[in-house]
This record gives C-alpha cells, sequence and structure tokens, in this order.
C-alpha cells in the first residue's frame, strides 16, 4: 500500500485495520520498532463495528520521515517475523 498523506500535516498512512484492536497491535509494533505511530479513527470505529467500511478502516499513521522504517516493519510483521510459537518462554510465570 503506498502511503496516503494527511492536507496540511506531516503523517501519512501507513497502514488500516478494520478492526481497532489490528490497528493497536501493528501501531504497537512500529513504536517498538522506532516509528512515532498513531491511531487515527479508532474511536469511531469502537463505537459502532459496522461504520468501519464507511470510514476505510481505522488508520495508521507515521511522519514521512519514517516511512521506509514503517514498511520494512509492516512486511515483517506479515511475513511473520515477530510471531512466537506456541511453547515459547515469554517470561517467569507471575503467582
Amino acid at each position: 500500500m503506498d502511503a496516503e498523506a494527511l492536507p496540511g500535516r506531516d503523517l501519512f498512512v501507513v497502514a488500516k485495520c478494520m478492526v481497532p484492536t489490528d490497528a493497536f497491535l501493528l501501531q504497537g509494533c512500529l513504536v517498538a520498532g522506532g516509528v512515532p505511530a498513531v491511531v487515527a479513527d479508532a474511536h469511531h470505529v469502537q463505537a459502532d463495528l459496522m461504520i468501519a467500511p464507511a470510514l476505510g478502516g481505522v488508520r495508521i499513521l507515521a511522519p514521512a520521515a519514517f516511512l521506509t522504517q514503517a514498511r520494512e516493519i509492516l512486511a515483517a510483521y506479515e511475513r511473520g517475523d515477530y510471531r512466537l510459537d506456541d511453547d515459547a518462554d515469554v517470561g517467569v510465570a507471575l503467582d
């Protein structure tokens, strides 16, 4: 997906999701990778999921200077580079 520019802003749409939770997951991956990404329209869609297609989904935005890095991170996510195995040790269990 080519990044869509927001008029009058230095932010570009780097991804869209129909489910807000998916958008926040992608935003978390981007932020962890050093991209200052933000989520837009999540509250509208969360209030009424049926409006998501009309709005074009929940948008994940990133500054122009981070577009290449954002694309690389999103491609790695799509490839499954961040996937955990079912038996992966994710830390100490809390009792």
